[in-house]
């Protein structure tokens, strides 16, 4: 197993700076490409990440250390932030991912003090007990699922134009 604490954190923290340098003050064309009906722009990822920096993982983290296996905690909706009628900006939404995401980084390194809470467990509604590393895992995890899909999304914009190269761009050949 190679889940470490420390190294989740450096990941979690990076994150909204990846992004932010990434998406800040790209043209619209950029930020609200999709891969079609059906699918998320990047504009529409980052909410994704704020609603579940929201809802998900320390809620999910707070229940499990609060509640064990006495509950499944709550489902996540991962399609919320689809709903949400108060439309922002991609630069508004990218400073509020990184004040969310520092306030939740926080809010772990205070509810983590011992390295045996972190095989407490908690019951996920769908998967069953699970434990608090495997949430991390997955939060870090879903960190880089994200970025991926991101610059996949965008990449595919060029499909199309980059001609005879598209063989060789393995972005474009995926997903």
């Amino acid at each position: 197993m190679n889940f470490n604490l420390n190294e989740s954190i450096e990941i979690l923290e990076r994150t909204p700076q990846t992004l932010a340098v990434f998406l800040s003050n790209l043209s619209s064309e950029w930020v609200t490409c999709n891969e079609g009906q059906g699918t998320w722009n990047a504009t529409e990822v980052i909410e994704h990440l704020i609603e579940g920096e929201r809802t998900n993982w320390i809620p999910r983290l707070e229940f499990m250390l609060q509640k064990g296996e006495s509950k499944p905690f709550p489902a996540f909706n991962r399609f919320s932030h689809i709903d949400d009628s108060t439309k922002m900006s991609i630069e508004q939404n990218l400073i509020e991912f990184k004040k969310i995401r520092h306030e939740n980084i926080e809010k772990l390194k205070s509810l983590i003090t011992s390295d045996v809470q972190l095989d407490l467990t908690g019951v996920h509604p769908e998967f069953g007990p699970v434990k608090v590393k495997e949430l991390i895992s997955t939060w870090v995890a879903h960190d880089f699922t994200h970025i991926t899909q991101i610059t996949r999304v965008m990449a595919k914009r060029y499909r199309e134009d980059v001609g005879p190269w598209k063989g060789y761009l393995g972005i474009l050949n995926k997903g």
